[in-house]
């Protein structure tokens, strides 16, 4: 409570020099400047009253100009400030996230009645005698009674375990951002939410689920994905979940590895932060099961990444994965910004070629910090001594808060010629990224070297 007390002190004085100072405002106005004077005194650490000085209060869009120009120095050197996200700031207590409770260990675990006798549901039983399990109807059924959503419920989700039995929603491909070129891949569409507490989680605004949801039948996966196959397609789990959170539980990576044997023509990728790869150690498999790892530098892996292996640890598993003859490939998504960012990603790409040789690398995927804007708000609440929000976020082409492009530009840059070091023949690919990005690093007239890696724009394969 000690950092909300400080922030609601922060905002509460911002909102008091902006009633002194401009009065005349109306509500949207001075709900602009007083963001603007929240963040840019979080950011550098100075007091709402030190920032406001120099400003006009008489002229609105000459104060707006100048704030946004400390706020967005980058940017605006760039000219890319055209359109700012500024909504209301609201910092409630009981949205803040207790990361304490480290242990996961739920106390409901909800069965949907045609999943009552179902293996998972006795696995879930077994793991955690401790937990209430009761019977619903359906998980449609228990969300049409339960509508009320709200930040608290989602910090409390670790509690609850749903097991269902999922009728129609097998595959899609990815999601992938409006206007970005697509990779091709799609998703195995097995289980929904995470143990993990990371601040840049999506799910932490997607997410309209009290809890975390496991299918009891992954028979039917099976059975439907022949209809859905494509020739040398890359498939894989963990958009919506940790692929391998708990699979000692789940046991589905045994299913997923036996059954992919069948299916040779076709990657499947197991994306995971944790290492949790016992089960898929015991088993032969085809050579076409991928296990990737996202991995970040320590620094940012202990402030934005809670309940999380190490990066060592992730590392580790990865070269236990290669010795059981799994490729592995790796996301450095997403690539954060940060004051001395650079040194501490050539740490970490020197860790992985340390322990990981070039050839047992599938593919690597490089992505910066974005999200929708309505998670910042959320982000905000529930962390409220976040740093990812202090550097410069702003709506890009898919009007997703995404860095300047210049910054990206920079990272990609960056981020390609220390991966180069080590091979030439890494398969990389941009991950939610415009056209325009991408020719940047793949033609010679782009305004920078061509990309000295193998990178595909529609297929990575």
């Amino acid at each position: 409570m000690r950092v909300y007390k400080k922030e609601f002190e922060r905002l509460k004085n911002a909102r008091s020099i902006v009633r002194s100072r401009f009065p005349q405002l109306g509500v949207n106005k001075k709900q602009e400047i007083t963001r603007l004077l929240y963040e840019i005194s979080k950011k550098d650490a100075a007091p709402p009253l030190s920032i406001i000085p120099d400003l006009d209060s008489n002229d609105f869009n000459k104060a707006k100009r100048l704030l946004l120009k400390r706020r967005y120095p980058c940017a605006h050197l760039a000219n890319e400030i055209s359109r700012p996200y500024l909504p209301k700031i609201k910092l409630d207590p009981s949205a803040i996230l207790d990361l304490k409770k480290t242990r996961f260990y739920p106390k409901r675990i909800f069965v949907e009645r045609s999943a009552l006798r179902s293996r998972l549901a006795n696995r879930f039983r077994d793991a955690f005698p401790e937990a209430e399990s009761l019977e619903i109807k359906s998980l449609k059924d228990y969300l049409r009674k339960n509508r009320t959503f709200k930040i608290a419920y989602y910090n409390k989700r670790r509690d609850t375990v749903f097991i269902t039995e999922e009728n129609h929603d097998f595959f899609k491909t990815c999601p992938c951002t409006k206007k970005a070129v697509r990779c091709g891949y799609h998703i195995f569409n097995l289980s929904f939410g995470c143990i993990f507490e990371c601040t840049f989680c999506y799910l932490q605004e997607y997410a309209n689920s009290p809890g975390l949801v496991f299918p009891a039948n992954i028979n039917r996966f099976f059975k439907a994905f022949p209809s859905y196959k494509r020739p040398r397609m890359r498939i894989g789990t963990g958009e919506f979940s940790d692929s391998l959170m708990l699979d000692h539980i789940t046991e589905y990576s045994l299913e997923i590895v036996d059954f992919f044997k069948k299916h040779k023509d076709v990657f499947f990728e197991f994306k995971t932060k944790s290492t949790n790869i016992d089960n898929l150690l015991k088993i032969g498999h085809a050579g076409n099961i991928v296990i990737a790892w996202s991995l970040n530098p320590q620094v940012i892996i202990d402030g934005n990444e809670s309940f999380t292996p190490s990066l060592k640890e992730r590392i580790e598993a990865a070269r236990r994965a290669t010795e059981a003859g799994y490729k592995v490939a790796f996301h450095f998504d997403p690539v954060m910004y940060f004051k001395g960012w650079q040194k501490e990603y050539e740490k970490v790409i020197g860790l992985l070629f340390s322990a990981i040789k070039p050839k047992d690398i599938a593919w690597i995927s490089i992505g910066t910090l974005r999200f929708n804007p309505r998670v910042k708000p959320v982000i905000e609440q529930r962390f409220p001594a976040n740093k990812l929000l202090d550097e410069e976020l702003l709506p890009g082409f898919d009007n997703k808060l995404r860095y300047p492009g210049r910054i990206r530009q920079k990272i990609y840059d960056a981020m390609l010629e220390m991966l180069s070091r080590h091979s030439k023949n890494l398969r990389v690919y941009l991950c939610m990224e415009d056209a325009s990005m991408w020719d940047k690093f793949t033609s010679a007239s782009g305004g920078c070297k061509p990309l000295p890696l193998v990178l595909g724009r529609d297929n990575i394969l």
